[in-house]
């Protein structure tokens, strides 16, 4: 497969970053093509070692391990190197599939992290040549990753060429933004490697620690009640969910039965305060800023049931096989949703959404809960949780509501 020309479709929807990028995708074309011929590849046959880059955040990292899987699967006896930013390295460690972890923060990607700068991350990259990578794998389509994975002296690389950077690589694919992350990730595997067989059971994807079971259990104890965990930070403003409307949603839920467990982050404290605020304290289990993401997974693990936006939490639950039901709002569902036979997603249908505007949100839905939002009540997702709730618990041989 031969790179992607600088004719291919950026999928950005910033016209500066857009411009920069087209640019910047030109130049590398061009340099790209004079120093092809002096430079013959092949893909390997039988990649003994190989690198794989998931730089971003923790919802990124977890819809790329099924194709993480698929990569231990097709080559079983390979050295698996994942590429992290710190933020994941502790999940990054918990997969399954992978042999070693390097930490590398992307100061786009970091958020109160201490990010570096692309020189330097250039320079970082250029130390993994001693690891002498058969193959190396960008999960990313961006152009400044697609750079690193360039210059990390893989015999053979492979990504997406819709952020750019295509040209640099040795296999290109577009990136498909009708289909899931998920998909697109292991579309790229297949590309590269060949698809894993129909049917293969690629095992556990996630080993979580005994000593995280430990710390779950001693926060939880031994419930008598259903435990439906709640996430209310959206992450960003854009896709925030009236607080007030996940406080409703935990009240009558705990006057049907159920232990309400609050999980987030030390920066969600205001947003928890402004929940708790509303909620019996008899029917609260509040583990916010007191698990590292290991922990949280073991956490959500052991709840029946996990309320939240379109977030990182979300996509652990799925990974751990708890049922989700989840608010969505300007992202996308096909792209980004859970998938499982028991998720349930709750949006609503407007000319506008989804716009997948998340990093540059309309001038319009800037200050104020958007209305693709705003539009979802409290009652549409009540509706919902008990419909799975009621469905896992039934499963289980308990009834519910009481």
């Amino acid at each position: 497969m031969a790179p992607h020309d600088v004719s291919s479709r950026l999928q950005i929807y910033d016209p500066r970053e857009r411009a920069l990028v087209s640019a910047a995708d030109r130049t590398l074309a061009i340099a790209a093509g004079i120093l092809k011929p002096f430079r013959p590849r092949r893909p390997p046959a039988a990649p003994a070692r190989i690198l794989l880059l998931r730089l971003e955040r923790i919802g990124d990292l977890l819809m790329a391990l099924p194709a993480i899987a698929d990569v231990r699967a097709l080559a079983p006896l390979a050295r698996i190197d994942l590429v992290v930013g710190s933020w994941n390295a502790d999940m990054a460690r918990a997969v399954t599939a992978v042999s070693g972890v390097k930490v590398l923060n992307a100061g786009w990607l970091a958020r109160g992290e201490t990010g570096l700068g692309l020189p330097s991350l250039l320079r970082a990259a250029r130390e993994w040549r001693q690891e002498h990578y058969d193959l190396g794998i960008n999960f990313e389509p961006d152009i400044r990753s697609n750079l690193l994975l360039a210059v990390s002296g893989s015999s053979w690389t492979a990504g997406f060429t819709s952020g750019g950077g295509g040209a640099v690589l040795d296999a290109a694919i577009a990136y498909d933004p009708h289909t899931h992350t998920t998909d697109n990730a292991r579309r790229l595997v297949g590309a590269v490697l060949g698809h894993t067989p129909a049917g293969e059971t690629r095992g556990a994807i996630l080993d979580i620690p005994a000593s995280s079971h430990d710390v779950a259990a001693a926060r939880l104890g031994e419930p008598d009640r259903p435990l439906v965990g709640m996430h209310v930070s959206g992450g960003r403003a854009i896709k925030q969910w009236p607080p007030a409307r996940f406080a409703e949603v935990g009240r009558r839920l705990i006057e049907t039965g159920a232990t309400v467990v609050l999980t987030g982050s030390p920066a969600d404290r205001v947003l928890i305060d402004q929940v708790t605020a509303d909620l019996p304290p008899s029917g609260v289990i509040d583990v916010a800023a007191e698990l590292g993401l290991v922990e949280l997974a073991a956490i959500l693990q052991r709840l029946d049931l996990l309320v939240t936006g379109d977030t990182g939490p979300m996509h652990l639950a799925a990974a751990v096989g708890t049922p989700v039901v989840a608010v969505f709002g300007p992202s996308d569902p096909a792209r980004y949703a859970p998938t499982g036979p028991k998720d349930h997603i709750v949006r609503v249908d407007l000319p506008c959404s989804p716009c997948n505007r998340i990093r540059l949100p309309p001038a319009r839905c800037i200050g104020h809960t958007p209305d693709c939002l705003s539009s979802i009540s409290a009652d549409r997702v009540l509706a919902a949780v008990m419909t799975v709730l009621a469905t896992r618990l039934q499963a289980a041989g308990s009834s519910w509501p009481r």
